[in-house]
């Protein structure tokens, strides 16, 4: 029988009020806002695909014993955050002084087991211990909706009903195999789950047991933690020879067309370019391939990344995430701080101003789409197409100076 520390032990009875809090509330909700079917009937045709699947019977009785859909799910699936956060507020949030020594700490107290991981997966522990903290703040906030009942809420509504079908389906076969009794499978509202927080599907793929007990549980045992989190990394290609990224210094009337992670450039290329390390000094003589990124824009930090920094995209799609990832690992090993700083008067953009960006760039005739309050690919595209047409550096970043230009442009 695994042995858990009084920690551990503390923390999953916490995870077990958190349990119960957000199972409780299964409010009352529109059920033309939860799928044509009622949900009884639909769960009774899951249950029958998912015994023609090899679940078994017992798994399903317990598993979906008293779930009913919770609202507060469907309230998070549907909200969009009002404000948009800058690289600053994110980077600020995520890299703190205190997560900073805690790491450290952490790094240094699980030492030996971090170098068993990464002697099998060529995963540096600085970063198996940034992602760790970043996710779930070392294992504290691993989330308190059963998950379950969480997918079992959203496989019914339409909206994406396939994806959490399919991902409900990985996390039932995931209690069949015995790995975590479906009262201790909590997670976000979303499915995500333990200290890695991996979707079901992310779990079938690469969970990994670290310690060899025969059931993988990424709730409480760190060796199956960090096992499946540097399974996983190198399965996306990590490349345990090389770092993520660093800060760099671009050079006056640098074209910043080529500050896109389309771009790839070898490092010598990119020192003919005129490109520094942040300090001036010339890059590394490595033989690898990088893209120059500007995640605060033109006024902000310059980054050359490399393919871990591609890696952590797979694991987060957010280029803040990843930036924040390696500034992370980095300073755990003293690597010192940005030297660009936090410009004054730097504020996130709420949806409004996206949507007022949005639409005036439609209305000078940089087709963005219909405005929806979030600057994905095609609204920085098309402010960056507006940006060179007006003699703007081409940064594609929106910024709450934009959203006055535009305003202002009578077109």
């Amino acid at each position: 029988m695994k042995q858990f520390s009084p920690l551990v032990l503390s923390k999953r009875s916490r995870r077990s009020i958190a349990f119960l809090s957000a199972f409780l509330p299964a409010l009352a909700f529109s059920q033309a806002a939860q799928g044509a079917e009622p949900f009884d009937v639909w769960l009774q045709g899951l249950k029958a695909e998912a015994l023609a699947k090899g679940i078994s019977a017992a798994t399903l009785d317990t598993a979906f014993r008293d779930v009913a859909p919770i609202g507060k799910v469907l309230e998070y699936d549907r909200k969009q955050p009002e404000f948009s956060q800058t690289f600053w507020t994110y980077l600020n949030r995520a890299v703190s002084e205190e997560r900073i020594s805690r790491g450290k700490a952490l790094l240094r107290k699980h030492a030996a087991l971090l170098a068993e991981v990464e002697d099998k997966y060529g995963v540096q522990p600085r970063f198996l211990v940034a992602f760790w903290g970043l996710e779930t703040n070392y294992g504290d906030y691993t989330g308190g909706f059963p998950v379950i009942a969480a997918l079992a809420t959203l496989a019914h509504d339409e909206r994406r009903a396939e994806f959490f079908r399919a991902e409900l389906f990985h996390a039932l076969r995931i209690l069949d195999e015995g790995h975590i009794a479906p009262a201790e499978m909590s997670g976000s509202w979303a499915g995500a789950m333990g200290q890695t927080q991996f979707m079901p599907s992310t779990f079938a793929g690469y969970a990994t047991d670290g310690d060899g007990d025969g059931k993988i549980d990424i709730w409480g045992s760190l060796p199956d933690v960090f096992h499946s989190a540097g399974h996983y990394l190198a399965s996306v290609g990590w490349k345990g020879d090389e770092t993520w990224g660093r800060e760099v210094k671009l050079p006056p009337g640098f074209d910043l067309d080529l500050t896109q992670l389309a771009i790839k450039k070898h490092i010598s290329e990119w020192q003919a370019l005129g490109v520094r390390r942040a300090n001036g000094a010339d890059l590394p003589a490595a033989d690898i391939e990088g893209s120059v990124i500007l995640p605060a824009g033109a006024k902000g930090p310059a980054f050359l990344v490399y393919q871990n920094f591609r890696s952590t995209l797979v694991w987060n799609r957010s280029i803040l995430y990843a930036a924040a990832v390696g500034y992370l690992a980095d300073r755990f090993v003293d690597r010192g701080r940005l030297v660009a700083t936090q410009p004054p008067g730097d504020k996130p953009l709420s949806r409004s101003d996206v949507i007022s960006l949005q639409t005036n760039l439609n209305r000078l005739g940089f087709d963005v789409g219909e405005p929806d309050g979030v600057a994905g690919s095609m609204t920085r595209k098309g402010l960056r197409d507006y940006q060179r047409a007006r003699g703007l550096p081409p940064d594609g970043h929106p910024s709450s100076e934009m959203v006055e230009i535009l305003a202002a442009d009578p077109g």
